[in-house]
């Protein structure tokens, strides 16, 4: 079980890069894998990046080569390094502790509260 706190979201102009901070507390936070997901207004909210507890990877399509997704199991933190910001990206980012076995957001899991990203001119 753990608890997330989001940081480093903000108004950005297109082309621009942020780096989103998700820092936990509680017990075992090295044994999970650990997500980004996003929600744009009106939308679904969807998966942009997953780490598991070894540090494996993954992306979401729309988003591999402009979105790094990293993890310091000392600092209980996961970060998400955006780049190329497009106004598309516009959303609340939120951090999850997966318990589950998959990166659905309806499988078991702890969310943070989410960080609003604007891409905007």
């Amino acid at each position: 079980q753990v608890q997330l706190v989001e940081s480093g979201g903000g108004l950005v102009q297109p082309g621009g890069s942020l780096r989103l901070s998700c820092a936990a507390s509680g017990s075992a936070f090295r044994l999970y894998a650990m997500g980004w997901y996003r929600q744009a207004p009106g939308k679904q909210r969807e998966l942009v990046a997953g780490i598991t507890s070894s540090g494996s990877a993954t992306y979401a399509d729309s988003v591999k080569g402009q979105f790094t997704i990293s993890r310091d199991n000392a600092k209980k933190s996961v970060y998400l390094q955006m780049t190329s910001l497009k106004p598309e990206d516009t959303a609340v980012y939120y951090c999850k502790a997966r318990y589950g076995s998959s990166w659905a957001i309806t499988d078991a899991g702890q969310w943070g509260q989410g960080t609003q990203v604007t891409v905007s001119s």
